[in-house]
C-alpha cells in the first residue's frame, strides 16, 4: 500500500522547482509509505509524479516508484494490490519475451499496459488500486481507480494546475494551491456524515468514481479551458445489478453456498499473498469471523487477530470475538476503549481524515489499526458483507415502515403529521416520562419524542426514495443550516425504483444505494485513512469484483432465506464456527458518543460549538446548531449524530487554519 501525488500544468517550470514542489507534496504522505520515496518530473511537459511506498510485495529496490515500463514509454505511481498478478505474469510470458527486474505487481501492471494499453488492461485486473500513469509518447495522463473504490483518488484543477493524488493534504504544500471550501459539499457532510462522490470538501476537486479512468492530454487544451474530460467507465456496479436482476440464479440454496465458498476461499487465499506479516480484524460478527475462519483454514500457523472492546456492555462485542478466536485457534489481541482514550484520539482525526469525516466509528477503527500495526503490516477485514448480502437492519425495517405509511390516505397522513409536528416537546416528554426506566442510558429523556417528530416528517414523504433519503439524513434540511448552500446530487441520485410496495425492489434499491455510496465514501474511507495513518495495509476479500458479481445474482429470497439475513454467509460460516457463537444482533463499531458528548468530551464540544467560532467562518446558521447542542445537553433529545458532523467540520477547519 502506498500514496502518490502529482501535478500537470501549462507554464514551464525549471526542473529544480518542479522536483522541489513534488518532494514537499510527497512528504505529506509518509504515513502511507514509510519505506521509500521517489519523485519524477518532466519540465518540458510540466508533469510531475511523487510516491511514498509501503513495501508489501518485493521488498527490494526493484519495487521503487515512480517506475518506468520496460520500453520507457510509461511511468507510473500506484497505490494498491493486484491480486491476480501471477496469472497476468504467466499470460504475458506466453505472448512476449520479458526481462523482469523484480517481482512486484507494479512491474507486472506496467508490462500489461505496455502490451495491451490502459483500456484493455483495466478489465483484466483483480484487486484494489488507484494509479496515475504518464504516457511519454502521447503526452497523456491516465488516472484510474478500482471497481469498488477501495483506494482513494482525488483530482481537479486549482489555480490552472491539475492536482491529483491519494489524499487532499498532499496538495496543500504546493505554492499555488488555494483551497476554497465547497459549501454545497459541506451540506452533504451534514446530511450523510461523509462527502459522497464525486464531490470533495474543496471546490473543483473531485473523487474519481470507482470503476472509471480519466484520459487527460495537454494537447487537447483541458487546462487552458479550465475543465476536464468525463471519466470513462470500465466496470459499472449499476450495470452488474441490472444484468443480475435478469439473470438470477435458480440453483438450490446449498449449491449457491458451495459456489460462494469456492469464490470467497479463492479471494481470501489471493489476498493472503504478502512478503510481510499479516492478520485480521475480528469483531466476532458474521463477516469478520468468516474471513478469519477461511484465513485460518489456509494457514499453517495461527492467524493474528485483533479487536476493540468497550466497557459499556451494550456496545461491546469483544467477548464474542474472543470466543470465535478461541474456537478457531487464532493468536488474539484485544484492547478495551474508554472515554479518555477516545478524547486523546479526537485531536488527530482532522489530520488523519484530511477532509471532514463524521462516522464516529472512525475512533475504534483507528485504535484497532494501531493495535494491529504493532504486529502485522497487512490486515484483512470483513467489510462489504452487509451491502452484498442484505445484512443491515434497515433493509427489513424501512420497507415495512414505508409500506405502513403508504397505505394511509394522504389526508390522514397530513393530519397525523401536523399533530406530531405541532405538539410541544414538553408534552411528549410528560406523556412518555413513564417509559424512562426502560430506555437505554444514552437515549436521554425525550428521545422517543424525537422519534415521533421524525415520524411526523416521514409521513410527508411522497415516495420511497424520498423517504429513504430522509431516513439516511442526519440533518434533514441542510440548506437551512449551511449558509449560501444549495442541494446537490451525489452519484447515488441515479438510482430509482418504480415500486412503492414491492419489498424485493425496495430492498435492492437500498442495497444499491449502500454499495455505490455508503460503502466507498464512508466505510472504505474510514478503514483506508485509519489504517494508512499507521502504515497498515487493509484488504477486503468480500469486495473482490468476481464475488460482487456472483452475490448480485443470488435472489433476495436466498440472501434472506426464511427471513434470516445474510443466510449464505452464515451457512458457510457454520462449517467453521458453531452457530451459537456468532448468530446474534449486530452491534458493529457503535460508540456511546451521545453520553460522551455530555460528559468527558463536553469541554471540547463547547470549544467547537462556541457561537463565535461557528459564526467566524461564515458557514453555519449557528442558532440552529446551538439549539441542538443545548437540547442534547439537557437530555431532551439525542442529537449525537448531527452534532458530530458539525464537530468534525469545526475540528477540521481549526486544524487547517481556514
Amino acid at each position: 500500500m502506498c500514496g502518490f501525488v502529482g501535478i500537470l500544468q501549462q507554464p514551464i517550470l525549471s526542473k529544480k522547482a518542479l522536483i522541489s514542489d513534488l518532494a514537499c507534496m510527497t512528504d505529506t504522505l509518509i504515513h502511507r509509505g514509510p519505506d521509500d520515496a521517489g519523485v519524477w518530473g518532466d519540465e518540458r511537459m510540466c508533469i510531475g509524479l511523487g510516491h511514498r511506498r509501503l513495501a508489501v510485495l518485493d521488498l527490494s529496490a526493484s519495487g521503487h516508484q515512480p517506475m518506468f515500463s520496460g520500453n520507457k514509454r510509461y511511468v507510473i505511481v500506484y497505490n494498491g494490490e493486484i491480486y491476480n498478478f501471477p496469472t497476468l505474469k504467466k499470460e504475458l510470458e506466453n505472448i512476449t519475451d520479458i526481462y523482469w527486474r523484480g517481482h512486484s505487481d507494479t512491474e507486472i501492471l506496467l508490462a500489461a499496459i505496455e502490451e495491451w494499453g490502459v483500456e484493455k488492461t483495466l478489465p483484466k485486473l483483480v484487486g484494489m488500486f488507484a494509479f496515475a500513469l504518464w504516457d511519454l509518447k502521447e503526452e497523456t495522463l491516465y488516472l484510474a481507480r478500482d471497481r469498488m473504490g477501495e483506494k482513494p483518488l482525488y483530482y481537479g484543477i486549482n489555480n490552472k494546475i491539475l492536482f491529483f493524488g491519494s489524499e487532499l493534504k498532499a496538495f496543500q504544500p504546493h505554492p499555488k494551491w488555494k483551497g476554497q471550501i465547497n459549501q454545497n459539499a459541506l451540506g452533504l457532510l451534514l446530511q450523510f456524515g461523509y462527502i459522497p462522490a464525486p464531490f470533495s470538501i474543496y471546490q473543483n476537486i473531485f473523487k474519481l468514481l470507482p470503476g472509471t479512468f480519466l484520459r487527460i492530454s495537454n494537447k487537447d487544451g483541458w487546462l487552458t479551458k479550465n475543465e476536464l474530460p468525463e471519466a470513462i467507465s470500465y466496470w459499472s456496479f449499476i450495470n452488474i445489478a441490472k444484468q443480475s436482476a435478469i439473470n438470477q440464479f435458480s440453483d438450490d440454496p446449498e449449491e449457491i453456498v458451495e459456489e460462494l465458498e469456492r469464490i470467497l476461499t479463492k479471494s481470501v487465499a489471493g489476498q493472503m499473498i504478502a512478503d510481510v506479516p499479516l492478520g485480521a480484524f475480528l469483531s466476532g460478527g458474521i463477516d469478520s469471523s468468516l474471513i478469519t475462519a477461511l484465513m485460518q483454514a489456509n494457514s499453517s500457523k495461527p492467524v493474528k487477530t485483533f479487536t476493540i472492546g468497550f466497557h459499556e456492555n451494550e456496545f461491546n462485542e469483544a467477548k464474542f470475538a474472543k470466543a470465535v478466536s478461541e474456537h478457531l485457534g487464532t493468536e488474539h489481541t484485544e484492547l478495551y476503549l474508554n472515554p479518555k482514550e477516545a478524547l486523546s484520539i479526537i485531536p488527530e482525526l482532522a489530520e488523519i481524515y484530511d477532509e471532514p469525516f463524521a462516522d464516529a466509528s472512525q475512533i475504534p477503527t483507528l485504535l484497532v489499526s494501531r493495535l494491529a500495526r504493532k504486529e502485522v503490516t497487512v490486515g484483512l477485514t470483513g467489510d462489504g458483507g452487509d451491502e452484498l448480502f442484505s445484512g443491515y437492519t434497515c433493509f427489513t425495517r424501512d420497507p415495512r415502515r414505508w409500506s405502513f405509511i403508504n397505505k394511509l390516505s394522504p389526508r390522514l397522513r397530513n393530519s397525523i403529521s401536523l399533530i406530531l409536528r405541532k405538539t410541544p416537546y414538553l408534552l411528549f416528554d410528560l406523556l412518555l416520562l413513564w417509559t424512562r426506566p426502560f430506555r437505554p442510558c444514552d437515549s436521554g429523556r425525550g428521545s422517543y419524542a424525537s422519534s415521533l417528530l421524525k415520524f411526523g416528517k416521514e409521513l410527508q414523504c411522497k415516495n420511497f426514495v424520498e423517504f429513504y433519503n430522509f431516513r439516511e439524513s442526519m440533518w434533514k434540511e441542510t440548506t437551512k443550516v449551511v449558509l449560501n448552500s444549495q442541494q446537490i446530487s451525489p452519484i447515488s441520485s441515479i438510482l430509482h425504483t418504480n415500486s412503492e410496495d414491492n419489498i424485493v425492489e425496495l430492498v435492492e434499491y437500498m442495497m444499491s444505494f449502500n454499495t455505490i455510496q455508503y460503502l466507498p465514501d464512508d466505510i472504505l474511507v474510514k478503514v483506508d485513512r485509519a489504517a494508512m495513518s499507521t502504515s497498515l495495509e487493509t484488504r477486503i476479500p468480500l469486495l473482490d469484483h468476481q464475488l460482487v458479481e456472483f452475490a448480485w445474482k443470488i435472489p433476495l429470497s436466498i440472501k434472506m432465506y426464511n427471513g434470516e439475513k445474510k443466510w449464505p454467509l452464515k451457512k458457510l460460516l457454520y462449517k467453521f464456527v458453531p452457530e451459537s457463537l456468532v448468530n446474534r444482533p449486530k452491534k458493529g463499531f457503535s460508540l456511546p458518543i451521545g453520553t460522551w458528548l455530555r460528559g468527558p468530551l463536553r469541554g471540547w464540544c463547547e470549544e467547537m460549538l462556541d457561537s463565535h467560532f461557528l459564526n467566524d467562518g461564515g458557514y453555519f446558521v449557528s442558532p440552529l446548531i446551538r439549539k441542538k447542542w443545548e437540547e442534547h445537553l439537557a437530555g431532551k433529545h439525542n442529537w449525537a449524530e448531527p452534532l458530530w458532523t458539525v464537530l468534525m467540520f469545526q475540528a477540521w477547519l481549526k486544524h487547517n487554519k481556514l
